[in-house]
């Protein structure tokens, strides 16, 4: 009995001891981990990467790896957006164009017969397309590639030829800019003038059927501008006719007078007539500014925007 409690006690005084002794040495160990471990640093020499090991010893010396060059690529700059013009030949779409152009857009415009015969440069600068927008068919190549469309068809005649033109047209255009994916649509439309409505009753008609399908196509880029007469020198054949020197007096009197304009029957024979250039730079603008809000513009708003850099 005494012999087997000698081996217990033996037995466990040696296990102890083994244990103390591995205790300290797994304390070393993990003291010299500490020291070597601490405070990270990468150094960088030519294009290898080092960890702070000691350089004494060259086991623990990292394998340097090589960071190779990033390949320098050539991005080809954005080209300018592409307006379409509708009417770009006429009084307030050859306004259009020309400021258009001078904001450093590529413009191109439809026409019946092609390029118009038109002597000025900024005629040159623009792309012509032959097309007739009452024949579908004929005009939808010239809505690929461009990013807006601004309308500025319009015409007077009969009742049933009014509607046509203001109206048919203008609606064939909108679903053929709609199908092509195009971002933004421009309608110059008219304000109302009361009973002059009635009396050209195909002219109106015409503006709010093409204005409604306008809002239906385009919910979220499409803007309908309401001038009421436009003014500025207009060329008919080879007779200039300057329209402003009765237009812009009249601006004058009545831009201040908008509450005016909300009393029966006379009020909106009291609408402010508004430059052409004035809507030809709110129609550039509405068509390349993806903040412009959509919807309807009167001529109040046009004159504010055109106002504003």
């Amino acid at each position: 009995m005494r012999s087997a409690v000698a081996r217990l006690i033996r037995s466990s005084s040696a296990e102890t001891s083994r244990l103390r002794k591995y205790t300290l040495t797994d304390r070393r160990m993990e003291s010299q981990q500490i020291r070597t471990c601490s405070s990270p640093v990468l150094l960088k020499t030519g294009n290898a990467f080092f960890s702070n090991a000691t350089p004494s010893d060259p086991k623990n010396i990292e394998e340097p790896f090589k960071v190779e060059e990033a390949e320098t690529v050539k991005v080809t700059p954005p080209s300018p957006d592409k307006l379409l013009v509708l009417g770009g030949s006429g009084f307030v779409g050859s306004h259009i164009c020309k400021e258009a152009l001078d904001s450093g857009f590529v413009v191109s415009s439809l026409n019946r017969s092609g390029k118009p015969s038109i002597s000025e440069s900024w005629a040159d600068k623009v792309i012509w397309n032959q097309g007739n927008l009452l024949e579908p068919a004929s005009f939808k190549d010239a809505m690929g590639d461009v990013s807006a469309v601004i309308s500025c068809v319009g015409g007077f005649g009969s009742n049933s030829f009014m509607y046509k033109i203001n109206g048919t047209a203008n609606i064939n255009a909108i679903r053929a800019a709609a199908e092509k994916g195009v971002k933004r649509f421009v309608y110059v439309s008219a304000a109302d003038f009361g009973l002059v409505n009635y009396l050209l009753k195909g002219y109106y008609e015409g503006k709010r059927a093409a204005e409604a399908e306008l809002l239906s196509k385009f919910t979220y880029g499409g803007v309908i501008l309401r001038p009421g007469f436009i003014h500025g020198t207009r060329q008919v054949g080879s007779v200039k006719i300057p329209l402003g020197l009765v237009g812009a007096p009249m601006q004058m009197v009545l831009q201040n007078a908008k509450p005016l304009a909300r009393l029966p029957v006379v009020g909106p024979l009291l609408t402010p007539p508004v430059s052409v250039t004035s809507v030809a730079k709110v129609a550039v603008r509405a068509a390349t500014d993806p903040v412009f809000p959509p919807g309807i513009v009167d001529v109040h708003g046009i004159m504010r925007y055109s106002e504003q850099n």
